[in-house]
This record gives C-alpha cells, structure tokens and sequence, in this order.
C-alpha cells in the first residue's frame, strides 16, 4: 500500500493490525474513496491472522469527520440527499465489519475525533487517548444527524443524559473529560502515546487467543443476556479456554513463576444450551 494512500495498512509479526487514517493535510476528514478504502483493509485484517487492530490518524488529528467542503459544494450544486447517501452507506458498511470482527479493536486517539470520526472511535472496542485528545459529536454544528452509529454506541458508553448533551449541543471535550465520561480507558502524554498504544497492542496480541475473544463475545453479548444466559456462555467459553493448549501452558507457566507464552490459534467457543433446555432433551 502506498505512503501516500489515505488508509495505510501494516500488520506486524506480532499480530498487531495498524489502519491509519492518512490525510493529515485535512485532519484526516473523510473523502474521495477514503471509507471504500477503509472497507477493503478491514476485510484484508478479517482475513489475515491479526490478532489485535488499531485505527488510529497521521499527524495531529484522529479523524475531524466527513469533509465539510464537499458537503457545502454538493449543497451549492443544489443536490438531493441521494448524493451523500452513498456517504452514509459506506460508513454503515464500516462499523458493521468493525463490529463482525471477532479480535480486540482498539482506537489510538491522538487527537481531535469529530463527527464521523468520533463515532468511528467509539465502534472500536477500546479507546486510548493522548492527552490532546478531543471529542465532539459535531453534527448539530452544521445542522446534521450523528451517523455511523453514534446512536447506537454514545448512550450505551456515556450513558443517555450524557449522549443527549454532547449530540445537542456538539461540545468538544478533552482528554481528561473523555475519561471521566467513559469515552477513553487509558490517556498518556502525547510524547510518549505512540509507544504506549503500540505496547498495550502487543500486549493483547500476545495474550490466549480464545479468552480474547470469548470475553469480547461474551461481554459485548451480555448487554442483552439474561443472567441465566450468561452463565451458559461463560461455561462454553471456559471449556473452550480448557481445551486449548493456552491454558496448560498459563497454568504451568503460573506455577514454574515465569511468563507465559501464548500461541495456540482460537478454540471455538459457542453456547452451550441452557440447564432448562437440557430438562427435556
């Protein structure tokens, strides 16, 4: 992929996945085939043996957006929405594959996430901020919508109260208000934020690969699980993480007082039926 593309592509020995949003000229705000591009590299991760992926932005911004220049050229030509519904599909198109993708997504958030991007930001998993971070649901700003699932996504991170706030009056918040909120996990300095996202992906890369990504179902999943559903998830989930060979090896590892080394590929990890099912087989 070449330097000069808009979406850059890296996939470590590691297993780290690195997207970055490459136009920092504009802050990295959407346009031309960006979102087209973005697609294709999320189905290259789907399908390669990344066991992490971060999004993250060139230069001084995450993402500022969509580009508010063509929004007002399109309007100048007097076009209907049909011409920016492509627009809105295409980010539909992202957060759906983000939200399929069954390895940790993490947001490195080194600077400004407006809009589009600060939805985009929050269809990731986890977010890590530098300390120059900012946040802004902008679009009532420039009299539009949140999209790219921010409806789905705000309320249930910051909560509905909060999501009304940030929506309706399109304020930018920093870093530590970002944590405070529950938009971010962890900040750092901006000196040092590279290397700090960069660590805290290896470090979930290596980590077994069936508890990853059984606890990211399972978590995810159990927003609308009833108790007893959980408890039948956490059970298949468990026997999956024992057989695995992950487990002997963290468990020796425990024992012998050194540092594991997990390697073993992901154990399939499906629901067991429920005890009450079981009555009557």
């Amino acid at each position: 992929m070449s330097s000069d593309s808009p979406i850059l592509l890296t996939i470590e020995p590691s297993g780290v996945a690195v997207v970055t949003l490459n136009r920092p000229e504009k802050l990295n705000a959407f346009a031309g085939d960006m979102r087209e591009r973005l697609v294709a590299a999320l189905e290259t991760v789907a399908a390669s043996e990344a066991r992490v992926l971060v999004i993250t932005g060139a230069g001084r911004a995450f993402c500022a957006g969509g580009d508010v220049s063509f929004m007002l050229d399109l309007k100048g030509k007097g076009a209907g929405y049909e011409s920016v519904a492509t627009l809105i599909d295409a980010g539909r198109d992202i957060v759906t594959r983000l939200a399929s993708l069954p390895i940790p997504v993490i947001a490195a958030v080194n600077g400004v996430a407006a809009g589009a991007g600060a939805n985009l930001a929050l269809a990731c998993d986890v977010r890590l901020a530098s300390d120059e971070a900012r946040f802004g649901e902008s679009f009532v700003k420039i009299g539009l919508h949140a999209d790219w699932g921010g409806t789905f996504a705000l309320p249930r991170v910051v909560g509905l109260g909060r999501a009304l706030d940030l929506c309706w009056t399109g304020d930018v918040i920093g870093a530590s208000d970002m944590q405070q909120a529950g938009l971010v996990q962890r900040v750092w300095p901006a000196a040092s934020f590279a290397a700090e996202w960069q660590a805290y992906a290896t470090r979930l890369a290596a980590a077994p690969a069936t508890s990853v990504r059984a606890l990211k179902a399972n978590l995810r999943a159990g927003l609308h699980r009833t108790l007893e559903q959980c408890l039948d998830a956490e059970s298949a989930a468990q026997e999956a993480c024992w057989n695995s060979p992950d487990s002997t090896e963290g468990l020796q590892a425990f024992a012998e007082k050194r540092a594991p080394k997990f390697s073993a590929p992901a154990e399939d990890f499906g629901v067991a039926p429920s005890r009450a099912s079981r009555r009557f087989e």
